[in-house]
């Protein structure tokens, strides 16, 4: 067979890439194994790029029940013979090419990671990243992507409880999409994808096959894509009511039938080529798989375009014999068709047939094996620039520090989502405790099962990355996208036990993308080890360019923390009149020049994203767990990070929350735009009542953290000493309403 470089560019693979096939068969591969091979060794399918970087991350701890990587998604045990599954992961490149679908399966995709693991799905999370509100593509690809999350949880009746969105000219041409969904399983019923042995039959149910998605994971998601190539039909098209009715039946048939389902998976990316083919290395197994067995809604698809399509709501289970009447049975009360598609087999080998005629015949240690890659990076001269640029040089601005809030209030990165959320089902299967926007992290009530009773804990989960950071230091960016994320899940009151995570680079050829990929990992490794957090599971999202244009560097984070007492929680606004408010990890506002760097206040106010990111690390642990225990002890009556627009910024989102005023009297000194709105990191701010405010500072003695009082609740008026004195409901105003005027005008 001639294979020309426009074949193998189709499925990205190179031609040193190709002589390894070759290389490894001792002959040619034909169309289908050329296939397969394209598929698992794509980028997005095996990682070749990443995987020896993300043995940096720590792994384990006692609650860590499966290793990342080796299966769909991560488990972590929460005591009373429960376990939370989840797992973060990306739909860039399909919902830049089709928004509104590559957006809903990239939920659909993520749920049916989680359902996988025997894992009912409770709830969803996303981070988005968007060009410019005020570009007509921007607009366009935020709008498709907003109503695809909407539309498919809501229809799954998933609640969609928390998330962030940002905007910035680096994603113009190539939006982030990361969807991320946790579930729950009594931790003896976990099913894993791994056959139990020879003669296991494959079970595919749900969805019929189409030609939607082939080349989505290689030909998509794994190169850089030009605006000027038709790629639509490599996004998948999803049917949300055909995914809840294929959740229920899977959860049945493990119900009914728990003894003769040996494992399951989804079909996702590569479609039924990763997940049978995954399957059967993982149990060192081998398989013969018949494409004439497969139900399809296309006729004369040929079996490359049956094995290579990603069509959705698709799950293959592994059933022992003697027991497929018993579990196709309870698919056949669900409507849904159930297929024995396949047998696994003892001899390593992958076979795929067509009726009588051999397709493919390839041994699977030669498919589960691409190559890696492990390059020498190069710093960017001007990123190096731009990190050392002098901040003490940058003009104060002449506006008032009032019109500076104003106008960052009302900003696409920081106005109020409320627009957006509003737009998701946040309370169904009701277990939210604290919904999206109360808090820095959503709250969820653990239960005895699907609709049990409580078991009196929660579970806190949030999403965070700041890429302007991790662009001027990804080693530090790193550290603080962890962070942060440990921060919004301490300031709920929940102990950080476990990370997931999305990492969201350009292309990796490129010295300067691997030189962000590896610091950028390396720093976040650290900052687990410090905070105690394993990461359990993940995605890599590369060549995230569209022409020559690189997105900013985006590691996203998923945490998920533990309340042993749900009621024991804060959320981000103000409760009292009269409440105290003191700042965690401070003694003094000085405004410090080097505090702006990588700030909102410099991107908004100076149109530019310059300065030297900087992290106390261990201060951040203590910090965080001061707020911790404070809330645990009932101390606090409200906690909210200082991050993205500074302390000012954090206040007035306070106040804002519980339509109560603040009145900051500590004094200030220096540079007031850097005292407002520089972003150092480990600053919490809290309210707490004055009969307790002896004993928080008793217990910061003791952790060793700096506190400073600032002031107090109260009134109807936002006040920081002479610096700025605007009335509480300007603020609110345009807070509320910043996001719609620029995006729904």
């Amino acid at each position: 067979m001639a294979v020309t470089p426009e074949d193998l560019k189709e499925i990205a693979l190179s031609q040193q890439e190709y002589q390894g096939i070759l290389d490894c068969l001792d002959r040619e591969p034909n169309p289908l194994e050329l296939g397969l091979f394209g598929a698992l060794w794509s980028e997005h399918c095996a990682y070749k790029h990443s995987r020896p970087l993300l043995r940096l991350f720590p792994s384990d701890s006692p609650r860590v029940l499966v290793a990342p990587g080796a299966e769909n998604a991560g488990v972590v045990d929460v005591g009373d013979g429960f376990s939370v599954v989840f797992k973060i992961e990306s739909h860039n490149h399909p919902s830049a090419v089709e928004p509104f679908q590559g957006a809903a399966t990239g939920v659909g995709g993520i749920v049916r990671d989680i359902l996988a693991m025997g894992a009912r799905p409770m709830a969803l999370l996303n981070s988005l990243r968007f060009g410019p509100p005020d570009s007509p593509r921007g607009k366009h690809l935020f709008h498709g992507v907003v109503e695809g999350i909407s539309w498919y949880g809501n229809c799954l009746g998933i609640p969609d409880i928390g998330g962030e969105i940002g905007f910035s000219s680096s994603y113009i041409g190539n939006p982030l999409v990361n969807a991320m969904c946790i579930g729950t399983v009594r931790t003896a019923d976990l099913v894993r994808a791994k056959p139990s042995g020879a003669g296991d039959l494959m079970l595919l149910v749900g969805a019929d096959t189409g030609c939607d998605g082939i080349h989505g994971a290689s030909g998509l998601a794994s190169q850089t894509f030009t605006d000027d190539r038709e790629l639509r039909t490599t996004v998948q098209v999803g049917n949300p009511f055909m995914e809840k009715v294929l959740i229920e039946a899977c959860l049945e048939a493990l119900q009914v039938c728990p003894e003769g389902i040996a494992g399951m998976q989804d079909c996702g990316a590569a479609g039924l080529t990763s997940a049978t083919v995954e399957c059967v290395s993982t149990g060192g197994r081998g398989m013969v798989l018949d494409v004439a067995q497969v139900p399809r809604r296309e006729s004369g698809m040929t079996p490359y375009e049956v094995m290579l399509s990603e069509s959705q709501e698709r799950m293959m289970l592994l059933v022992r014999p003697g027991y497929l009447e018993k579990v196709k049975a309870v698919f056949d009360k669900w409507d849904l068709v159930s297929s024995v598609i396949g047998e696994i087999t003892d001899d390593a080998t992958v076979r795929i047939v067509d009726g009588d005629s051999l397709e493919a015949n390839v041994p699977v240690v030669h498919l589960m094996e691409p190559p890696q890659y492990r390059l020498t990076g190069t710093p960017s001269k001007e990123i190096a620039a731009a990190r050392d640029a002098d901040l003490s040089k940058i003009p104060v601005p002449t506006i008032t520090a009032a019109q500076a809030l104003l106008k960052l209030m009302g900003s696409a990165n920081l106005a109020s989502r409320a627009a957006v959320y509003r737009q998701y089902d946040q309370q169904v299967q009701a277990n939210t405790v604290v919904p999206p926007g109360a808090g820095d992290a959503a709250v969820l009530l653990l239960r005895s099962g699907y609709g049990g009773t409580s078991t009196g804990k929660g579970i806190a989960v949030c999403t965070d990355g700041n890429s302007r950071m991790a662009y001027l230091d990804p080693y530090v960016g790193g550290q603080l996208v962890v962070a942060e994320a440990c921060r919004n899940v301490s300031c709920v009151g929940a102990e950080p036990i476990a990370l997931t995570d999305c990492l969201n680079f350009g292309n990796p050829e490129r010295a300067e993308v691997y030189y962000q990929l590896e610091e950028c990992i390396k720093g976040m490794a650290e900052a687990c080890r410090v905070f105690g957090v394993p990461v359990v599971s993940g995605n890599v999202s590369l060549y995230n360019e569209s022409g020559e244009q690189a997105i900013y560097p985006t590691p996203v984070v998923g945490a998920l923390g533990l309340l042993e007492d749900v009621n024991l929680h804060c959320e981000s606004a103000f409760q009292d009149d009269g409440d105290v408010v003191v700042l965690l990890g401070a003694s003094e506002l000085t405004g410090d020049a080097a505090s702006l760097a990588g700030s909102e206040f410099l991107e908004v106010l100076h149109d530019t994203v310059a300065g030297q990111p900087r992290l106390d690390i261990e201060l951040e642990a203590r910090v965080q767990k001061l707020c911790r225990t404070a809330i645990g002890q009932g101390l606090l009556n409200s906690a909210h990070d200082c991050s993205e627009g500074g302390l000012a910024v954090a206040l007035a989102e306070s106040c804002i929350l519980g339509d109560k005023g603040v009145s900051v009297t500590a004094s200030t000194s220096g540079r007031w735009d850097a005292t407002l709105f520089g972003e150092d990191a480990s600053r919490i701010v809290v309210s707490v009542h004055p009969d307790k405010l002896a004993a928080l500072k008793k217990l910061a003695a003791a952790d060793d953290v700096p506190l400073l009082r600032l002031g107090k609740v109260g009134g109807d008026a936002f006040k920081i000493g002479k610096l700025l004195d605007l009335p509480l409901a300007d603020i609110d105003h345009t807070w509320r309403s910043g996001l719609e005027a620029l995006l729904w005008d």
